[in-house]
Formats: C-alpha cells, sequence, structure tokens
C-alpha cells in the first residue's frame, strides 16, 4: 500500500525531538501523535476549507501526523482539503505521504459538496439508479454498509483525499444498523463488510480498518445499540483468520464522557472490562473523538482540573491533556478549523501526559 509507513512515521516523529517521547504511540506499526486533528465541523464552504487547511499545515508542523475524517464530513469537503493540503506540503515543503497517517469513514449517504435541493433525487441518480445502492440496503435514511457501497465510497475517498491508500478506514457508526435490522443481520452484514475490507487490503487500498462509532461500546450490553467488541473480533477472525486487519476503533472520550475508560460495558472471555481494556485485550488501538465534546469543554471547567493537569492554560488544553494522559487511549481527536486552534490544541504535545492526574479525577469522583 501507497500510505504511511512505519520507517516514515517513525522519521517524522525523529523530526520532533522538541517534543516529548511519550507525544507519539504506536498504531498497528506505525508512530502517530497523540493529538489528531478532526474535520468534522464548519460550514460547508470555501472559508472553512481555508480554515482546516491552515491548521492541518501547522498542525503537522507542530507534531500531529495524524488527522481524522469521513466522507460526509461537510459534504465531502472535509476530504478534499485534506488531499488539497496534504499535496501542498509535499510539493512545496517535501513532507512524504509516507509520514502522515490519514483516516477516513464510509458509512453515510454524503452529499456533494453541499445539501442537495433534492436530496431524494440526488441519491436516487447518483446512488440507486447506478446500482451502488438498493433501497433495502439502507436504514434511517441514510446509513448503509453493504460491500457495494463501501468499495463505492472508499474509492470517492481516494480521489477526494488525492491518495493511492487510507492507512485507516472505519465503518462509521455500524450500530445504527441495529436501529433497523435483528442482530444475526447486523453480524452478517458486519462481517460481509470485513471480507470487503479485507480485500482492499490485499489490493493495497486500506492499510487497516476498523469501526468507528458513538454509542456502541459505550452503552449497556443489554442496549439495541450495544457493539461487543468480541463478537467482532470474532467476525473479522472468521474472514481472515488471525491475520485480519481490523486493528482500530473510534469511540467518543472526555470529561463528560467518561465511558470507555470507566464502564464496564464489554464481556471478553466472561470478564467484563471497559472499551479500552478489551480493546487492549484483542490489541486494537483505540481513538478517542470529541475529546473537547464539540467546543463544550473548552471553557469554564472545575478548579480540579487545573490541579490535576499544571502547567496548561486553557481549558480545552485540559480537556486535551485528559483524553492523552488516559492510558490505553493512543490518540486524541480534536476539531482544528483554524491556525488558532492547531497552536492551541498542539501546545498540548509538549507537555507529559499525565496518568496520575487521570486518575486523581476518578478518585475524587
Amino acid at each position: 500500500m501507497t500510505g504511511a509507513t512505519a520507517a516514515g512515521t517513525a522519521a517524522y516523529r525523529d523530526a520532533h525531538r522538541e517534543l516529548p517521547a511519550t507525544h507519539f504511540r504506536t498504531l498497528d506499526g506505525l508512530v502517530v501523535s497523540s493529538i489528531g486533528l478532526g474535520t468534522y465541523l464548519g460550514e460547508e464552504d470555501d472559508a472553512a476549507d481555508r480554515g482546516y487547511g491552515e491548521a492541518l499545515v501547522d498542525a503537522v508542523n507542530l507534531g500531529c501526523n495524524l488527522v481524522d475524517t469521513a466522507i460526509n464530513y461537510r459534504a465531502q469537503r472535509s476530504e478534499r482539503v485534506i488531499g488539497q493540503t496534504l499535496a501542498a506540503l509535499e510539493r512545496e515543503l517535501g513532507l512524504g505521504r509516507e509520514r502522515v497517517v490519514v483516516c477516513t469513514k464510509g458509512g453515510y449517504i454524503p452529499f456533494d459538496g453541499g445539501m442537495s435541493a433534492d436530496p431524494s433525487a440526488y441519491v436516487h441518480d447518483t446512488f440507486v439508479r447506478t446500482g451502488v445502492l438498493r433501497p433495502e440496503d439502507v436504514v434511517g435514511g441514510a446509513h448503509a454498509m453493504t460491500p457495494r457501497w463501501l468499495e463505492d465510497q472508499l474509492g470517492r475517498s481516494l480521489r477526494n483525499l488525492g491518495v493511492a491508500g487510507i492507512d485507516v478506514y472505519y465503518v462509521h457508526n455500524p450500530e445504527t444498523q441495529l436501529a433497523s435490522v435483528p442482530r444475526p443481520e447486523f453480524l452478517a452484514r458486519i462481517r460481509a463488510a470485513f471480507e470487503c475490507l479485507e480485500r482492499q487490503v490485499t489490493a493495497g487500498r486500506i492499510g487497516r480498518y476498523g469501526v468507528a462509532t458513538w454509542n456502541g461500546f459505550r452503552v449497556r450490553p443489554d442496549a439495541r445499540e450495544h457493539l461487543p467488541l468480541e463478537e467482532l473480533v470474532r467476525q473479522a477472525e472468521a474472514v481472515a483468520g488471525s491475520a485480519h486487519h481490523f486493528k482500530v476503533i473510534q469511540l467518543p472520550y472526555n470529561l463528560a464522557m467518561p465511558e470507555a475508560y470507566a464502564a464496564a460495558t464489554q464481556l471478553v472471555d466472561g470478564e467484563r472490562l471497559t472499551p479500552v481494556e478489551a480493546a487492549a485485550r484483542f490489541g486494537i488501538a483505540v481513538m478517542a473523538s470529541a475529546s473537547i465534546l464539540q467546543g463544550q469543554l473548552s471553557r469554564r471547567l472545575p478548579q480540579a482540573l487545573t490541579a490535576a493537569f499544571p502547567g496548561l492554560e486553557t481549558s480545552a488544553q485540559r480537556a486535551i491533556q485528559f483524553v492523552r494522559s488516559t492510558p490505553g487511549i493512543t490518540t486524541a481527536l480534536v476539531g482544528m478549523g483554524g491556525r488558532q486552534h492547531a497552536a492551541e490544541n498542539l501546545a498540548v504535545a509538549r507537555t507529559e501526559p499525565s496518568p496520575a492526574g487521570v486518575e486523581s479525577l476518578f478518585t475524587r469522583a
């Protein structure tokens, strides 16, 4: 696969020796930064594109080599601006593609550049009439994960990003399916999705895959949306044996949503574990989304945070430090829609993580 490599990402780390070694972690052989750039929020316009492009340039220069997006984010514009910016960084600064870890997702039906004037006609003409989607593939009017759909979406993402291969490809919020189909059917669908993604790994179009969730791993085992990680791993093993490439999960984790580290929602070999513990048991990396909860944790945090994470200036920085300091979290994903966000967020990379600070907060709670 043409994408991030172990040697390339290690070279990126070595070029940033001004940062503590603990800022960099391992994701299936790649070296990744403990803070990643997210691209979810923002208007579907040129101004937001410029903001993300400038933020990505600064973030890469400040020690961030992981960028997270999805084809439906800002109607494909987030993927496109990432692609344009990475191409410019390589052309103008010599930053090789092998040094940056690019992650995207497929599942939700995306618009193209902005909301369509007639969404139903757009979906029919673009996807149904062409045979990419069947009406019965879609749940909730917006989500699908059939092999044909994922193949189509991956191809579009590759073109949007201007890359030959994507380093991490997620099935986006697969628990959405559980609102409409019984669990046995869901498991058949996720196995078919994993079969598709293993073929894409073999073809060199992706390096590894995973699931990016919102509720799936956090909710109780008896909840309809619950995703048992052990069962997902079993499906991957059924497809490709122990050599499968199901290597990453993504779920929200922050000061207001601590379940990934604090709630034993997973059952592995009969033992109740937290999602982070379960992922460690299977050798799966954990990406934490919503590290500052879409900006809600960037202001007026309790004084206990200042004591737990000294040396930081803002609430947003302390919220990020909480996430990246949590044992078992590989990368804290943070939306960065402008240069000021990149500067503030990546300043945290200059500090050592504080697992003791995390534990002090849970003990106090």
